[in-house]
């Protein structure tokens, strides 16, 4: 807990309150942070006031803490030294500019955005002039109930800037939490963005009964498809290997609390994509993703056989049941 006096607390705003963001914000309420939580739907705040619980996912409710207050006016969020974002990458281009946030901006945002198809800070600096340097994006294997119940967490915080990386890192770790910084925040967005679509391919696998071997081989050979696409749009190849690119990768490609896999495993048992999202009640970002990364993939003449396929299975052109026969009938080449 922090032992400063309010007025030497770290002011957060946290722009987005679905599972990922009440998380953070009750999390950095706990920590001793000044925290204003930000959603669209005021009604939904009233609710969690009311209760003085918030709902992380169907299994998981909160208290809600006296550190944390709850805001549908975007302009109460202004006057913070830390800000993070934890909307859709979908709601970026709708809210932030509205925004206009003058502290650091933080990304837990793990998509991308549609109108330019770019990552969010990449969007942050380049359309609405936010300098580098007060840009910062976190990730790594996490979820939203984990973070609530305090289990043990690492992140990285990646910023071109190492101050700003570095002071993100400290306001956030605590005994519970442990930050690495990173100065590719390109590999650590993409890290984030790329196995949400890798993910689906394995649940689409493990639904059709197919095992570990294939599991196995979809996540290693996912981890190249994502090095490949990320090197070729400037950023670390080890990035890929860390926390946002291999750690997260496994995490939500086989853990059960993924919607990314959820959405494969659904697909795999016959269910019908509008279904899946219709039903999810929060964003699987890899569903809305996955065409993007495949644009971005051609774009740069990169092979993404795995990107492509499950774009076909999202489009409908093939059964799920054809992924594994058309990926085993590929050309021979070498692993490296």
């Amino acid at each position: 807990m922090n032992d400063s006096t309010p007025a030497q607390r770290p002011r957060v705003a946290v722009i987005g309150l679905g599972a990922w963001g009440s998380s953070l914000a009750l999390y950095c309420a706990r920590i001793g942070h000044q925290v204003i939580g930000w959603h669209i739907d005021e009604s939904y705040l009233e609710s969690i006031r009311r209760s003085k619980q918030i709902t992380i996912n169907p299994t998981c409710s909160q208290p809600l803490h006296e550190g944390l207050t709850l805001t549908s006016r975007l302009e109460d969020c202004r006057d913070v030294d830390f800000t993070i974002v934890a909307l859709p990458a979908s709601a970026w281009g709708e809210v932030l500019p509205r925004l206009q946030p003058t502290s650091i901006v933080i990304s837990a945002t793990k998509g991308l955005e549609r109108s330019l198809n770019v990552t969010p800070l990449t969007y942050a600096h380049s359309h609405l002039q936010i300098p580098p340097s007060r840009l910062c994006v976190i990730s790594g294997p996490s979820f939203a109930k984990d973070l609530a119940l305090q289990t043990p967490i690492s992140l990285v915080c990646a910023s071109s800037d190492r101050d700003t990386a570095t002071k993100v890192a400290t306001m956030l770790s605590s005994n519970t939490l442990r930050c690495y910084i990173s100065p590719d925040t390109l590999g650590v967005e993409l890290g984030g963005i790329l196995k949400n679509v890798i993910a689906i391919a394995v649940g689409i696998s493990d639904a059709l009964s197919y095992g570990p071997s294939t599991r196995a081989a979809l996540i290693t050979r996912g981890l190249a498809e994502m090095t490949r696409i990320a090197v070729a749009l400037g950023a670390n190849s080890q990035t890929l290997h860390g926390l946002s690119g291999l750690g997260d990768l496994v995490m939500t490609a086989t853990d059960d609390q993924s919607r990314n896999r959820m959405v494969g495993l659904r697909l795999g048992k016959g269910e019908k994509l509008s279904e899946i999202i219709a039903s999810l009640g929060s964003t699987a970002e890899g569903a809305s993703s996955a065409e993007l990364v495949l644009n971005l993939a051609t774009k740069h003449k990169i092979e993404a056989p795995i990107v492509a396929l499950v774009v076909s299975v999202l489009r409908g052109e093939i059964k799920p049941q054809d992924l594994a026969q058309k990926l085993m009938s590929r050309p021979l080449r070498e692993e490296f």
